[in-house]
């Protein structure tokens, strides 16, 4: 018999990615103006990219 596999990756590892993205966002747009701002664009756009793409209804 074959040990289970562990699921923990497969279930956590895009919404923890997400989560480190939107941290790193957040943080960069404390540190300071010019490369960081758009660094922090970039942290916290493509969340919310993704989750107005998660909202759109698709066709079956």
């Amino acid at each position: 018999m074959r040990p289970r596999q562990s699921n923990f990756w497969k279930v956590f590892g895009i919404p923890g990615a997400i989560g480190v993205l939107c941290a790193a966002g957040l943080f960069s747009a404390l540190l300071g103006d010019g490369m960081w701002d758009a660094v922090s664009w970039v942290g916290l756009g493509i969340p919310s990219v993704l989750a107005t793409w998660g909202l759109i209804p698709r066709r079956r």
